[in-house]
């Protein structure tokens, strides 16, 4: 699987994120103190996006109706939503941080 170029990595500050298309999927890459995380965006409780939410530490809160996601594991942790969400491998590579579509691996 190839991996997909989303920024350098001097322009995802600490608590940003960008949404980038990997394949046709919105990705949600956020920085969580320094630490690169990616997401399917989309909730798995309605097909709403969840970049636009509260990010709390490693989690993500839906901005629709609540529901908590793990960025590292895509894990629902909260009704509404039980079923997991897509996480995406991540990599610094030459200063560009980068995106894997692993969903087939």
């Amino acid at each position: 699987m190839d991996w997909f170029d989303v920024a350098p990595v001097e322009a995802l500050a600490p608590g940003d994120h960008v949404v980038v298309d990997v394949d046709g999927v919105d990705v949600a890459v956020f920085n969580v103190a320094g630490r690169v995380l990616a997401i399917e965006d989309r909730c798995s409780h309605d097909g709403g996006c969840l970049a636009g939410g509260a990010l709390e530490g490693e989690e993500i809160v839906c901005p629709r109706h609540g529901a908590r996601f793990s960025l590292v594991t895509g894990a629902a942790l909260t009704a509404p939503a039980y079923e997991p969400i897509a996480v995406f491998p991540t990599r610094v590579e030459n200063g560009t941080i980068q995106v894997r579509d692993a969903r087939w691996d």
